[in-house]
This record gives structure tokens, C-alpha cells and sequence, in this order.
């Protein structure tokens, strides 16, 4: 019998999620192209960290956030060890790597979205875009070619996803919504991260608005955590999949496609290096040490 604490918060989660999902589809509203697409009823969604990007896209973003004086080298000391690990072995840790991403949205606190948008496309260009994974992003623009639309599916906020997904030429992205009062952030998410579960809301709403079947719709991410998302489209492929991923996709059937050449055989020699530039290079795993305070 499910104690009453459990039978509180159970439901909770799910409504976050769900409206989550539902702010995610409609954000992604305003990137749907207004031409018709010669393929209307199917889609392909792809997840984007160590999916389309090599690495967390936050990170990223977050690193160049400290060039430009966010928030301080200090700040981020004790938990460069989290993206030397994210790098190195280029699993997703669910806690690591949810820690980092909401406490992102708690220093954009008190920016302003234009804000935040002109950062992220500079960032983009010095941090991001060369490390686009060339054979997913070949996966896209064949989706692209035969007439389908094409959306980023992220847990990463959806001002970095809309970079994205515009510089690929992708139809759209939906992402973490951070809420804002009046173009300003305010540090507070609506309903939750794009994350797991959220992430199958998302599409779910994104079809049902675009009028998609999800059995003929593709969906493409590395993590066994975006199992319900790849669960509901009639083509589901693992790239550079973890563990429990490339297992489930073998056993299911699924196409599993890993751009990953040369990575496993350094691993070892990697490690080393990683690790020493963690602190000086990898800065922005240092959000999750940000505090309210500022």
C-alpha cells in the first residue's frame, strides 16, 4: 500500500510534467515553419545533449556566462568533477546533470530574456557548433529532405534549444521554460524540467496540434531517461546510447547509431587530461553551486 506521502507527491510529479510538456509545445508554437510540409503527418524529434552536441548544452552555455562575469571561478571549483565525468564517459547523470540545469535557471534570475537570447547565440558560435555530432546531424537534414519537420526535444532551456534548432535549420525546439514577468527572469520554472516524462507530454502535445502520427514519426536521443519519448514514435533510434539504452534498443530492434569513433579506445588516456582542466575548462558545472543570493 503506497504510504500517504507518496500518494502526495506521485501526482504532483505528474502534473509538473505534464505542464511542463504543455509549455515546451507551446513555446515551440512560434518556431513551426508556416509553409506546408510535403510530409505532414510525420515528424522526428531529437534529443540534443551528447545527442546532437557532444556534452551538456548548459555547460556550455554556463561557461561562457562565467567569461562574461556571471558568476565567479570560485563558485564552480567543487563541481567540475561532475562535467570532467559527463565528458570522459558521456553517460547522462540524471542528478548531476538535473542539479546543474535548475540551478542554471536559478542565476538567470533578474536577466532579461533579449538578454539571454543575444548571450546564447554568441555562445553558440565560441562554444557550441563545433561540437554538433556530423552524424546526427546528417540524421536531421535527411528527415528535413524527405519532407518532414524536425524538433529538438531538451531538458536544456528553451532559449538555448531555439539557437539550435535555428542554426541547424530545423523546424523548432522545445525545451525547459523558464518563467519571466515582463521579459525578466524570474527564477522559477513552469511546472517542471523537460525531462523523461515531460518530454513524452511534449510530443504528445506537439502531434496532437500539427496533426502528426506518432507511428510514423522518428525520435532520436542517447539516454535510457528519455525511454517514454522514444517509446511512442514508430521509428526510435539510440544514439551514442548509454548502457541501459543500447540494451533496451538490442532487445527491442531499435536502430542504434554511435558517432562516438575513437572515444571508448582513448577513455583511459582522456581521463587524465579531463580531469586536470576540469576546474580551468569546464566551468559550468559550477551553476549548481550558484545561490540565491545574487
Amino acid at each position: 500500500m503506497t504510504p500517504p506521502a507518496e500518494r502526495r507527491t506521485l501526482p504532483n510529479l505528474q502534473q509538473r510534467s505534464t505542464l511542463a510538456g504543455e509549455a515546451a509545445a507551446a513555446a515551440a508554437e512560434v518556431e513551426t515553419a508556416l509553409s506546408t510540409p510535403s510530409d505532414p503527418t510525420s515528424a522526428a524529434f531529437f534529443d540534443v545533449d551528447n545527442t546532437i552536441m557532444q556534452g551538456a548544452s548548459i555547460f556550455h552555455l554556463a561557461r561562457g556566462l562565467h567569461r562574461r562575469k556571471f558568476f565567479t571561478t570560485r563558485e564552480i571549483a567543487g563541481a567540475a568533477w561532475k562535467q570532467a565525468y559527463f565528458r570522459v564517459v558521456g553517460v547522462e547523470d540524471p542528478e548531476h546533470v538535473a542539479d546543474a540545469r535548475n540551478s542554471a535557471l536559478g542565476f538567470i534570475a533578474g536577466h532579461t530574456v533579449a538578454e539571454l537570447q543575444e548571450l546564447t547565440e554568441e555562445i553558440f558560435d565560441e562554444a557550441m557548433a563545433h561540437r554538433i555530432w556530423p552524424g546526427t546531424r546528417a540524421q536531421a537534414q535527411l528527415h528535413l529532405d524527405q519532407g518532414q519537420r524536425v524538433w529538438l526535444v531538451t531538458a536544456a532551456p528553451i532559449e538555448i534549444a531555439q539557437v539550435i534548432a535555428r542554426r541547424l535549420g530545423l523546424t523548432g525546439a522545445m525545451g525547459t521554460v523558464a518563467e519571466h514577468d515582463a521579459g525578466v527572469y524570474t527564477g522559477r520554472l513552469v511546472g517542471d524540467m523537460l525531462h523523461g516524462p515531460a518530454k513524452a507530454e511534449a510530443v504528445r502535445a506537439l502531434a496532437e496540434r500539427e496533426g502528426l502520427d506518432l507511428q510514423a514519426c522518428s525520435a532520436y536521443s542517447d539516454s535510457f531517461n528519455d525511454l517514454p519519448m522514444l517509446s511512442m514514435v514508430g521509428d526510435p533510434c539510440a544514439i551514442n546510447p548509454d548502457s541501459r539504452l543500447r540494451a533496451h534498443a538490442r532487445e527491442a530492434g531499435w536502430r542504434v547509431r554511435d558517432y562516438r569513433t575513437g572515444r571508448k579506445a582513448a577513455r583511459a588516456g582522456l581521463l587524465v587530461g579531463a580531469a586536470a582542466g576540469a576546474v580551468s575548462g569546464t566551468v559550468a558545472a559550477g551553476v549548481a553551486l550558484r545561490s540565491r543570493r545574487h
